[in-house]
């Protein structure tokens, strides 16, 4: 049958929806790592002397990076709350609060009163702000997955669900870029004065963008199909936690290696090569990142390729990767080059990118679409603590302890070993089989899942 003006139309809307729910998905993650790298750099600059001031000025610092990890410690009752929330009320309603929640938190840091203003009341209120953050992130990351790959087609679901893997580096090169430009632009008086809440403030303009974008989408196409058929679960925390106890394990499993791997890339990096190798901390970071600005193009690249090859052989190609490039890598830069440095962490950072691209489809597609936004949340927020919230501490403890590599690549290669396991314990669906499934679910709010395949 030929094509109409009318097909033409719908197919037009359809990709103005898919594009749109693509830019929506990966400014709410950009946000999220952009608050990540203010966050560390503040924490580590700033906060110490104007929020815990102490006599040692380590004890300030340390009590400053606690609040870092508080970040971390709330992100999984975001996952239970909004989670749950998201396959109730809908993706949309829950993806515009939680940006609200991680921007309103973000904005109001940097107009918080110091400790020498407002007396203890300034640390307490830093506090519940990070914790706010870390909330609203654990409720960002599955429905952005599900924003943009849901509004796409499921046979190229590796592709547009990875919107929300470009904002790990989009969000670190924009933050990078804010605070370079502070530095160059104010005296390190002025920035500890007053420099550093500018790059919180700033935040409100990533926010009110993304608010823009969002409140133009419909709700997803799956989400609209499970409320006209009455299938939307009425306890989906209970429901995966009974019925896809598999499925939460594998997708819990697979993201400790990718996020390990990617603290010691962005992260501790800088330490070891400016301690240990005695390089300057402009040249370490130049390194980072030459691998991040990569990474923004490569990470759809991956996912885009997990399409048309199988993903769960693509990733456990990728974890086998991650655990033998640090035995390589340490000894190519114990010579304290750079060149050898830039050349590693790109590698390192390609590597993190054919395991973290295609994760957010091969998360998404564990879960049956009922329970896909509480699974993925819940995953994405319980591995978060065993992953990346202690590998810079471990990193850092294993060094002192050992004074070699060694250990260090050895705990990567550990952590790889478990994603690999996630990824053998996954399964791997027919490309469009679970929407299919949405449309013959019995129409009671209460039906059992049954779309559950391994």
């Amino acid at each position: 049958m030929p094509r109409t003006p009318k097909d033409d139309l719908n197919a037009s809307a359809r990709h103005s929806g898919v594009r749109r729910a693509f830019v929506a998905s990966l400014t709410g993650t950009a946000l999220e790592w952009y608050d990540f790298a203010v966050y560390s750099a503040a924490a580590a600059l700033v906060f110490g002397d104007l929020f815990f001031p102490s006599e040692d000025p380590l004890t300030g610092t340390l009590l400053a990076f606690s609040t870092y990890a508080v970040g971390y410690v709330s992100r999984p009752l975001g996952g239970f709350v909004f989670g749950r929330l998201g396959d109730v009320i809908g993706r949309k309603r829950v993806l515009m609060a939680t940006l609200v929640l991680i921007g309103a938190a973000t904005f109001l840091i940097g107009v918080l009163p110091a400790y020498s203003t407002v007396g203890v009341a300034a640390p307490i209120a830093l506090v519940v702000l990070r914790f706010a953050q870390g909330v609203g992130v654990g409720g960002e990351w599955g429905g952005a997955v599900l924003l943009s790959s849901e509004f796409g087609d499921p046979r190229r679901r590796g592709f547009y669900a990875s919107a929300a893997q470009v904002g790990p580096p989009a969000g670190n090169l924009l933050a990078n870029g804010v605070l370079a430009a502070l530095g160059a632009l104010l005296t390190e008086a002025q920035f500890e004065s007053w420099g550093w809440r500018v790059a919180f403030l700033l935040s409100g303009v990533l926010v009110a963008f993304g608010l823009w974008v969002r409140a133009k989408l419909e709700e997803t196409p799956v989400f609209k199909a499970m409320a006209a058929e009455h299938s939307r679960p009425e306890a989906p925390i209970r429901e995966v936690f009974t019925t896809q106890p598999r499925a939460l394990l594998a997708a819990i499993l697979c993201r400790v290696g990718p996020d390990v791997l990617y603290a010691m890339f962005t992260v501790f990096v800088l330490t070891y090569a400016t301690k240990e190798l005695g390089m300057s901390r402009g040249s370490a970071l130049a390194a980072v990142l030459i691998g991040s600005t990569l990474q923004v193009f490569l990470m759809p690249l991956a996912g885009a390729l997990s399409d048309r090859v199988n993903r769960r052989l693509l990733s456990g190609g990728a974890a086998v990767a991650s655990a033998v490039w640090p035995f390589l890598f340490f000894p190519m830069i114990g010579g304290g080059s750079w060149l050898p440095l830039a050349a590693g962490v790109v590698v390192g950072l390609v590597i993190h990118c054919c395991l973290y691209g295609p994760q957010a489809a091969f998360i998404a597609e564990q879960f049956s679409p009922r329970l896909r936004y509480t699974g993925s949340s819940l995953a994405y927020t319980l591995a978060g603590i065993i992953g990346g919230a202690i590998a810079p501490l471990l990193f850092t403890t294993l060094l002192s302890v050992y004074g070699t590599w060694v250990p260090l690549a050895a705990y990567i290669a550990v952590a790889s070993a478990v994603s690999l396991a996630g990824v053998c314990l996954g399964r791997d669906p027919e490309a469009a089989v679970d929407e299919d499934a949405v449309l013959a679910a019995p129409k009671t709010r209460t039906a059992p899942d049954t779309t559950r395949t391994h």
